[in-house]
């Protein structure tokens, strides 16, 4: 079907009229001599095809087809001042939806306070949150699927993405409750060299994987992996019964389970790295009010 070509000036005329019943009137409210309010309806009148107001020395009414004009060009109206107002916040980053994935453990951490930071500010943007390790994020930032990661140990090899540390925290020990490294409060990585470990799949995240992996080459050792699991939940429940260790973020100490404990390590100055992604140059206001919340809500230990 042909969208009929009505412009709003003319709609607006109409309602207007419609509403006063009085060329005169109408005209001031609108702020335009009668003349040119007269042609708005005449012009209005032709596209129809049908007179829209019956005129008499002093009275003006509307004809039917006027009356059954009246609602739909009110809705017209009305969808177009939403509209607009609509698309002035998404525009201005005041609305819309933002996408966002976080690594599993952050919610641990740094999630819910910058959570709270951009539900605080700009209430009215939704926001759509994926769980995912990091190399699904750095993929979804690729493919478009997220606007924003919140991930661990960051790629390098990715000119396309920016990357912004929020948080560095140490590694510690994750220990069977039973194994007699537990009864230390300090566990030197070397005095693991004879353990089993559990760890996550390098391919969820390369870069961790490297990074624990590396800090056991430094102790002189390498780690013999007996099991796998992609969430660090996981990783304690399996070390709890004694399936192995592991070397995991210090915030996983929040995961409490019976049965597990978590030790410091030597050397001391082994971190991981918590960083917010984004796609460089992305207009998406709401990527900058997201970026914005993670300086405000940056925690002090990095």
């Amino acid at each position: 079907m042909d969208r009929p070509e009505l412009p709003l000036p003319q709609l607006h005329a109409f309602v207007v009229l419609a509403e006063e019943l009085h060329f005169g009137h109408a005209a001031a409210r609108l702020g335009i001599a009668q003349p040119p309010l007269s042609q708005q309806i005449r012009r209005l009148e032709d596209k129809v095809g049908h007179a829209l107001f019956h005129r008499a020395p002093g009275r003006v009414t509307l004809t039917p087809a006027g009356r059954e004009l009246l609602p739909a060009a009110r809705r017209a109206l009305t969808d177009l001042t939403d509209g607009l107002a609509a698309a002035r916040a998404v525009g201005s980053g005041r609305a819309g939806t933002l996408r966002l994935g976080f690594a599993a453990s952050l919610a641990l951490t740094v999630l819910p306070g910058l959570l709270r930071t951009f539900r605080d500010r700009f209430p009215g943007v939704r926001l759509d949150i994926h769980e995912m390790t990091t190399a699904p994020q750095i993929a979804a930032l690729h493919d478009r699927a997220i606007d924003v990661g919140l991930l661990r140990e960051p790629p390098a090899d990715q000119p396309e993405l920016g990357f912004t540390t929020v948080l560095s925290e140490p590694f510690v020990a994750v220990l069977p409750s039973a194994h007699p490294l537990a009864a230390q409060r300090t566990v030197r990585l070397a005095q693991l060299a004879d353990s089993p470990f559990v760890l996550l799949p390098r391919a969820v995240g390369p870069q961790l994987y490297d990074r624990i992996t590396g800090l056991c080459a430094e102790a002189g050792f390498t780690p013999r992996t007996v099991q796998h699991a992609v969430e660090w939940q996981t990783v304690c429940a399996l070390v709890q019964t004694g399936l192995g260790v592991s070397l995991a973020p210090a915030s996983i100490r929040r995961i409490r389970l019976k049965g597990v404990a978590f030790r410091r390590i030597e050397p001391g100055d082994a971190r991981t790295r918590v960083a917010v992604a984004w796609r460089a140059g992305d207009p998406n206001p709401l990527v900058a009010h997201l970026l914005a919340a993670v300086s405000r809500d940056r925690p002090d230990r990095l």
